[in-house]
């Protein structure tokens, strides 16, 4: 081996040393970040610090609720006292019942009509017509009071007048009825008032019909009984009278005119014969057969 090439060997590995004496020198940061771990372990310490704290609220909220729990039965007592000295001082009034006693105390009386109809006239259908279940019985559903006001279109005191004294006979607000379309030859528009009319069901109905039977149509002038054909051919009946004052219940000063009214009684008969029979038996009066109204 020649001188050169001693020398050029030697060069080399003089330039590579250099190179391997600065790796170690660029792993230096990776060391400073090392040396930062303390600092995590110093924030990690604080939750541990701040357990003393909790405590001591812990405690604070466990001394305010004994003191508490103390102090309100005193405060119970005193709230006591005071309402027993009120209610002694205060004079004794009466109070109206509660929805409570309403509903534990005794039922009220059943209506006349409707007492008579469980008690006799069921029972009576039930063998005459002979059904097989009491659920066919007839029975009346609702009864139906209307009155027309074509007068009404020119004179306003009788939309107020006729709906009060609806209302006073059935002890129930009328409603007042208009006109669905618009008719030239009777001067009637969409939408105008043109009369008033009430349903009337359960004691409301029982205690209408009962009075009307047993005390405004014998008041009708040579009355003779009500008509025995006014059915619809399902043992629903009507009937008109032709004055309002044969209610005891209107005022004969709130009367500014006569007016009639028409009744329409509705049952659950399926015939004419099974409606007729269960009117009669409630004691409508019908007229003899062959006898004129």
């Amino acid at each position: 081996m020649s001188d050169e090439d001693q020398q050029n060997t030697a060069a080399d590995t003089s330039e590579e040393k250099p190179k391997r004496t600065r790796k170690p020198a660029a792993a230096k940061p990776a060391a400073k970040s090392v040396a930062a771990k303390p600092v995590a372990k110093s924030t990690a310490a604080k939750p541990a610090a701040a357990k003393p704290a909790r405590a001591t609220r812990a405690t604070g909220t466990r001394a305010t609720r004994a003191r508490a729990a103390e102090t309100a039965p005193t405060e119970a007592a005193a709230a006591a006292s005071e309402a027993a000295t009120s209610e002694a001082a205060a004079p004794a009034t009466a109070t109206a019942p509660t929805k409570h006693e309403k509903r534990t105390g005794e039922p009220r009386a059943l209506p006349r009509l409707q007492a008579r109809y469980r008690g006799e006239i069921k029972g009576q259908l039930f063998q005459e017509f002979g059904y097989t279940s009491t659920m066919q019985v007839p029975e009346i559903k609702k009864v139906v009071i209307n009155i027309g006001l074509g007068e009404g279109l020119t004179n306003a005191k009788a939309m107020e007048t006729a709906p009060s004294h609806i209302a006073t006979i059935s002890g129930q607000k009328p409603v007042i009825t208009k006109a669905r379309r618009s008719i030239a030859g009777f001067k009637i528009r969409e939408g105008q008032s043109i009369g008033a009319m009430v349903t009337l069901r359960g004691r409301k109905m029982y205690e209408f019909v009962d009075r009307m039977i047993s005390m405004a149509l014998p008041r009708i002038r040579d009355f003779r009984g009500v008509s025995r054909t006014a059915f619809d051919g399902n043992g629903n009946y009507s009937l008109g009278l032709r004055e309002q004052i044969m209610f005891p219940e209107i005022d004969y000063a709130s009367v500014d005119r006569v007016r009639g009214l028409q009744i329409t009684i509705t049952t659950s008969a399926r015939t004419d014969p099974e409606g007729f029979r269960l009117l009669e038996l409630m004691g409508m009066p019908f007229a003899r057969e062959g006898q004129a109204r």
